[in-house]
């Protein structure tokens, strides 16, 4: 059974981690997957899904077989008896009945989640080689280095975030040293899913194309700021005191080859001189912009100001 044990553990250790964790809308389910067509994350039944790591031919028949119990369940009884938890006790007893009786176990873990009406009803399991299932609260790591995957997960979790912060999360523990060589990801090598609690009927849905590339944009840390932006000058250097700045006349001095003319404008200029009467309160020049459109016009449909948006 030891031997048994370790062939097991070393077989899902030597691929990546996985994690499934709880958000405000529903379950994300992020798998490493470079494969567009071996799906690590699948569909069991309306409310139910299902990840895996290890051997694929393993977990496919795995989950073959537990998407025939799902359905036979529904079909007897009633569909609101297929839950997470009775197909988590097949699968367990399955994988432990493989474990003890079969000369070569099974190299595969595996998670059943369920997505409830409020965030309360969320169910979370992970079933192991040897048959032992757990109850997993929140999030789950899974295969791989799961230890250090779920401590840094653990940082980085907490209640009702949002998909955007959820994924955020799943994609730094994945990224955390220890699990693989790879620190960042595309998406061409993500398999990701949502278990939506908005939907009514089939809640699975995966994500990919153009909203996998926005998630993993908003995912990543911002850029550091430009390093010419640091480095630049400001634009009024300071001087020191009692230095000119170069190509400026010291204050209170005229400029060379030049002399005030009679009414103390500099000669060429068209100012006039001012009237040796008595000085009269000047108003001030009429320079100020309007505060408005000009009369009869008007700044709607050019996008500025009051203009209605298109």
């Amino acid at each position: 059974m030891r031997d048994k044990a370790d062939y097991a553990r070393k077989g899902i250790a030597r691929g990546r981690s996985c994690v499934a964790l709880q958000y405000a809308g529903g379950i994300l389910l992020v798998a490493p997957n470079p494969s567009s067509a071996l799906h690590k994350i699948s569909e069991i039944y309306d409310r139910i899904g299902f990840a895996a790591v290890g051997r694929y031919n393993e977990y496919e028949n795995l989950r073959k077989a537990g998407v025939t119990y799902a359905d036979i369940t529904g079909y007897q009884f009633d569909r609101h008896d297929v839950t997470a938890r009775g197909i988590a006790n097949w699968y367990a007893q399955t994988l432990g009945t493989i474990f003890t009786e079969s000369p070569k176990p099974f190299e595969v873990e595996i998670v059943v989640a369920e997505v409830g009406a409020q965030p309360a009803d969320d169910q979370i399991y992970r079933i192991t080689f040897d048959g032992s299932v757990t109850d997993e609260p929140g999030f789950v790591a899974f295969g791989g280095q799961a230890d250090q995957v779920s401590a840094a997960l653990k940082e980085r979790y907490s209640d009702d975030m949002s998909l955007s912060e959820a994924f955020a999360a799943a994609l730094s523990a994945l990224s955390a040293p220890g699990n693989g060589e790879r620190t960042e990801f595309a998406a061409a090598q993500l398999e990701v899913a949502i278990l939506d609690r908005a939907r009514d009927h089939r809640t699975f849905r995966r994500i990919r194309g153009a909203r996998l590339e926005e998630l993993l944009a908003e995912g990543r840390p911002a850029p550091a700021p430009a390093a010419e932006a640091a480095d630049a000058e400001p634009a009024d250097a300071e001087t020191p005191a009692g230095e000119t700045p170069s190509g400026s006349a010291p204050p209170g001095s005229a400029s060379s080859g030049t002399a005030p003319g009679p009414s103390g404008s500099a000669p060429g200029s068209s100012t006039p001189p001012t009237s040796s009467g008595p000085s009269s309160p000047s108003s001030p020049p009429d320079t100020e912009p309007p505060t408005g459109p000009a009369p009869g016009g008007s700044d709607r449909g050019t996008g500025l100001g009051g203009g209605s948006p298109l």
